[in-house]
């Protein structure tokens, strides 16, 4: 009985037909009130874990989310399937609180919305008390981790709900969490023998390419140019500078680009949040303030021009293309500032050296992932714990192996320089002195007259920045001091030095376009259903009526509903149920515009 109810809720509530992943065990665990923890990767479905439930038990289901953009987004999606929810938050004033709080009372109301702060706080924890709460969920749970992502304060104190809320189970979900991770965010919030459902972390559709850094710009560019013309996507970088400055460039090329960072205005921020839920191509250009938890299904491409503090910042924030499924691009480069500058700011923070060691350990594995020569893939899904047999065929280091050259001699070249510079420089100036340069500095300190002095002339600046981090990743020299950021040798600097062991690295490689030729723009991929022109017609109809509700228009119908519907060529209420994501209340809202000028066709 209960199995039928749930494939109800999911067919006429929501327009599925069958479950994905762990969704149902994730589904039945909490309902037999157990605690759970759900590991799906982004756009697997985490949010029907316990959006079904809530609609299947009596009382109220509480959801613990990081951003106020986020609950919005979901609450407005809720409403068009017709579930009623509500946020709680900052963003609304005393009246609209009071209201709200009265439609919860009266149990018009299956879900809230809510901060760590907010239930956290006094006023809220009281109001939640006189309601009959049947489950908790915390999404984005890998907050909560002191070995994951960067975290606010008050996710740290959500085991707290285990007290305030006792024999509520509570459901964590998140799409990246390693073994240790998991160990980790089931302690911090009290879970109860918690039941541990981990979906498989590969994302298929996505083809990872990571690039070394030349000319970043000249490189973004190209690659939008040749991959994605006509394409959504987010490009993301360290500060807020860099934010603005990428954002201006890319205008001046010709790309559709707006800046997101938290250094922005209120009115700023949601201004171009609203323009990337609703423009049919938009680039973002942000630091990490933005993206997390994002529903917008169609996003095509993630770049990333610095380099993420680890692998499961990068998973996280390079599943947020392909949400739909359909082909997409997570595009990098990176350079030995990137190291440099990442190490820098991990060995100077306060945090305790316990905390260090372990994010010493997630940027050296994101490191090797960009020297990899092997599947990118691979790499990603076994720092996870998956195993996958054969290479992906979907990464750059498959489709187009790297070439490897013996970097021995050039190796002994640098670590001699290294050496007769008393082991107090840093890379620029390293580099000058192989290179000649006529620099005052150089001369000033008289290294002009060393035996090093121009041994590596012949080759351009480039390469020898790609030989230095490539040294450096691999431990063959090391940064001495942070202060002034001097590079020295160690004992397996030795072995090169001495010609002990031969060294092979990965010759460098900039450019984004394929020896094979140019790819196409991943926009018509995975179409089959030959109706272009009726599907075009579909995404303007959806477009105005998303206007005219002043909803995003994925919220309307993503993509992927629109091709079902060439596909399935609905002529009927009852065809039309059948197409992706059309559950009753979106067939009473929608059902007669689309099956109107279908029946045109």
């Amino acid at each position: 009985m209960r199995d039928k109810k749930l494939h109800h809720i999911l067919k006429e509530t929501f327009g599925y037909q069958t479950f994905r992943f762990e969704q149902y065990n994730a589904i039945t665990s909490v309902l037999d009130g157990k605690d759970t923890l759900a590991i799906m990767p982004t756009g697997g479905g985490k949010s029907l874990c316990y959006q079904i439930p809530a609609l299947y038990l009596s009382g109220v289901t509480l959801v613990i989310s990081p951003l106020i953009s986020l609950m919005h987004d979901q609450v407005m999606n809720l409403k068009e399937y017709g579930v009623e929810a509500v946020f709680l938050n900052s963003s609304l004033s005393i009246s609209e609180s009071q209201k709200t709080k009265e439609k919860i009372l009266k149990g018009k109301i299956k879900l809230v919305y809510v901060s760590p702060e907010g239930i956290l706080s006094a006023n809220l924890g009281s109001f939640f008390n006189q309601l009959k709460i049947s489950l908790i969920a915390i999404d984005e749970a890998h907050c909560v981790s002191q070995w994951g992502h960067e975290f606010r304060k008050d996710y740290t104190r959500l085991g707290e709900l285990k007290l305030k809320f006792p024999g509520v189970p509570v459901i964590a979900l998140t799409a990246t969490a390693d073994a240790k991770t998991r160990v980790d965010i089931s302690e911090q919030l009290s879970l109860e023998t918690p039941k541990v459902l981990v979906s498989s972390f590969d994302r298929p559709n996505i083809k990872y390419m990571i690039l070394e850094r030349a000319d970043e710009m000249k490189q973004l560019n190209e690659f939008i140019k040749t991959h994605h013309p006509h394409d959504t996507g987010i490009v993301y970088c360290l500060s807020r500078d860099k934010v603005e400055r990428v954002a201006k460039a890319l205008r001046k090329l010709g790309h559709p680009a707006v800046p997101y960072h938290a250094g922005l205005s209120q009115q700023e921020r949601s201004k171009n949040q609203s323009l990337f839920n609703a423009e049919e191509r938009i680039i973002v250009v942000a630091t990490i303030a933005f993206g997390m938890g994002i529903d917008r299904p169609d996003v095509r491409f993630v770049a990333h021009l610095d380099l993420p503090k680890s692998i499961e910042s990068y998973y996280q924030e390079t599943g947020r293309a392909g949400r739909d499924g359909k082909a997409s691009n997570a595009w990098m480069v990176y350079g030995l500032q990137d190291v440099v500058k990442l190490s820098h700011m991990l060995e100077t923070t306060d945090a305790d050296e316990s905390y260090k060691k372990v994010a010493r350990h997630k940027l050296d594995s994101m490191l090797a992932l960009c020297e990899t020569g092997t599947c990118r893939r691979n790499y990603v899904l076994g720092y996870f714990g998956q195993n996958r047999v054969g290479a992906c065929g979907n990464c750059d280091t498959c489709m187009e192996p790297p070439v490897l050259w013996d970097a021995t001699v050039d190796a002994q070249k640098m670590m001699s320089t290294i050496y007769r510079t008393q082991q107090m420089y840093g890379a620029g100036h390293i580099i000058d002195v192989i290179r000649g340069s006529k620099s005052t500095k150089i001369s000033d300190r008289r290294h002009d007259t060393l035996s090093v002095f121009g041994i590596g002339k012949d080759m351009p600046k480039e390469h020898w920045n790609s030989v230095l981090r490539q040294l450096l990743n691999l431990n063959f020299i090391f940064i001495k001091s942070w202060e002034y950021r001097s590079l020295g040798l160690n004992q397996k600097s030795l072995e090169i030095l001495t010609g002990g062991a031969k060294l092979q690295l990965r010759k460098q490689e900039f450019s984004v376009i394929s020896k094979k030729g140019k790819k196409e723009s991943s926009k018509t991929k995975e179409v089959s259903h030959d109706r272009d022109d009726l599907f075009e017609s579909l995404k303007r109809l959806r477009n105005k009526l998303a206007k005219e509700k002043h909803l995003p228009s994925y919220i309307v119908f993503n993509d992927k509903s629109l091709h079902d519907m060439c596909s399935l060529m609905p002529r009927n209420n009852d065809e039309f149920l059948m197409v992706h994501g059309v559950g009753q209340n979106k067939l009473e809202n929608y059902g007669k515009f689309f099956l109107e000028l279908i029946n045109r066709e």
